[in-house]
């Protein structure tokens, strides 16, 4: 990355030397040993140029806990200011500025996540924002991609290249149902949520908001004495209005006050709503730390170009029915395999839900397509047999997608919890009609 980006973006004083690029790694852990990489990368060459790093919260890595202001030297907030200036060049991430950040002089990307759908797009396209006074043009942009394929960016972009329409409108009313439910359930005071919205805009920072949060956290998780079900009713409703209001507030005006202020409020009180699954185990600490030498470097494609499909395309608006837990649900066999599972094992992993998803999807195709898989798993009627048949299939598969799912494979090698919990899950997976 950085053999590329001094030469052929610094040196080359693309945008008039005023060019920045970004990194965007798996999750906060792998961002923070590229980021320590980098910088020792940067102080052997001479500090040509700074780099930042942008996450949120808190993460222990090899025992030290690390914090975005810490690691900077100043507030996160900042952030995007600082990274403004000509003296930060490189920012490396996460998730965090994938989605809504707006840097003209940002032209290059090393990417070294799995990126799709809706994410890829909006990722990718953080590269394209104007920048006249600049001069930048189509030419200056380059991404360097570790991780995914032509076809998975083609399958992307492909959905918003033409026309790109809603099936139906997406009802804004069901914001008003949304909040008339949560403010019923009492866990916050109105006058709360005015005193942290005048607070947080007037810039006080997280220590002086932190108590009014907790306030109401602490009659959700204890005073209210709620039952676990109200509970994930009411955080699913909570994070159902995020997501609409988020969603809507671009392309509406802010009319409705309150549900610009229940916004905020409610953004940050997410976090501390602790919801206990009775049938779930505790976390156990899975991640090891991520060792990048052992990464395999391959050159796939290079300036390739990327057909899309000139077709319309139609998707779905957001589901305007505000119910909880308590309403009715379809539930997918799969999702619930999949759902047991990750609750136990990857609540620790930056991944969406999406993309775990695709990892089994993926993975137990593997396994259907293996040569032994039909005569000595599937035709076997010796249970023992299969099961041994199925072990020795998995660990092929495992071994061939290693570069592919490399912490997937370490956990796979070395915890023998974790895999026994992973071949079970597969194989209802793949016994079932669950898959085409």
């Amino acid at each position: 990355m950085i053999d590329h980006f001094i030469p052929q973006v610094v040196n080359a004083k693309k945008l008039k030397g005023k060019a920045k690029g970004m990194v965007i790694t798996q999750n906060i852990e792998t961002a923070i040993r590229y980021y320590k990489a980098i910088n020792r990368i940067l102080e052997q060459q001479g500090n040509p140029f700074k780099v930042l790093i942008a996450f949120s919260g808190k993460k222990e890595v090899d025992g030290v806990e690390y914090i975005e202001s810490d690691m900077n030297g100043f507030s996160e907030n900042d952030t995007r200011h600082q990274f403004d200036t000509d003296e930060y060049l490189l920012l490396v991430v996460a998730n965090k500025y994938l989605t809504g950040f707006d840097q003209p002089k940002l032209c290059c990307m090393y990417v070294d996540k799995k990126l799709q759908g809706v994410l890829a797009v909006q990722a990718l396209s953080r590269l394209n924002r104007s920048a006249l006074k600049l001069a930048k043009k189509t030419e200056d942009l380059f991404v360097l991609d570790f991780f995914n394929s032509v076809d998975d960016i083609k399958q992307a972009f492909d959905p918003f290249y033409t026309a790109t329409s809603l099936s139906e409108a997406t009802d804004i009313n069901v914001l008003h149902e949304l909040k008339n439910g949560l403010d019923d359930v009492g866990v916050y005071e109105w006058s709360e949520v005015e005193v942290f919205v005048k607070r947080y805009f007037d810039g006080d920072d997280a220590q002086a908001l932190s108590p009014i949060i907790d306030v109401a956290a602490d009659r959700f998780n204890e005073a209210l004495e709620l039952e676990n079900d109200d509970k994930i009713d009411f955080k699913i409703k909570v994070k159902q209005f995020v997501k609409i209001y988020g969603q809507m507030a671009s392309i509406m005006p802010y009319e409705i006050v309150a549900w610009e202020k229940l916004f905020w409020f409610l953004k940050f009180l997410i976090p501390k709503l602790i919801v206990v699954d009775p049938d779930a185990d505790l976390l156990d600490e899975l991640l090891e730390s991520v060792d990048l030498s052992s990464y395999g470097l391959e050159r796939v494609k290079l300036n390739q170009s990327i057909g899309l499909d000139e077709s319309e395309a139609e998707v779905d608006p957001q589901n305007p029915n505000p119910r909880g837990k308590h309403g009715e649900e379809e539930t997918d066999p799969l999702d619930e395999i999949i759902r047991s599972f990750n609750e136990r094992w990857f609540q620790g992993w930056s991944a969406t839900p999406e993309e775990q998803r695709v990892k089994f999807v993926n993975i137990a195709n593997s396994l259907k397509a293996h040569p032994d898989f039909k005569a000595k798993y599937q035709d076997n009627t010796d249970s023992h047999n299969r099961t041994l048949a199925f072990e020795k299939i998995l660990k092929e598969v495992m071994l061939h997608r290693r570069k592919d799912e490399l912490e997937l494979y370490k956990l796979f090698a070395n915890d023998e919890a974790f895999k026994t919990s992973w071949q079970d899950s597969l194989q209802r997976i793949v016994s079932s009609s669950f898959l085409s």
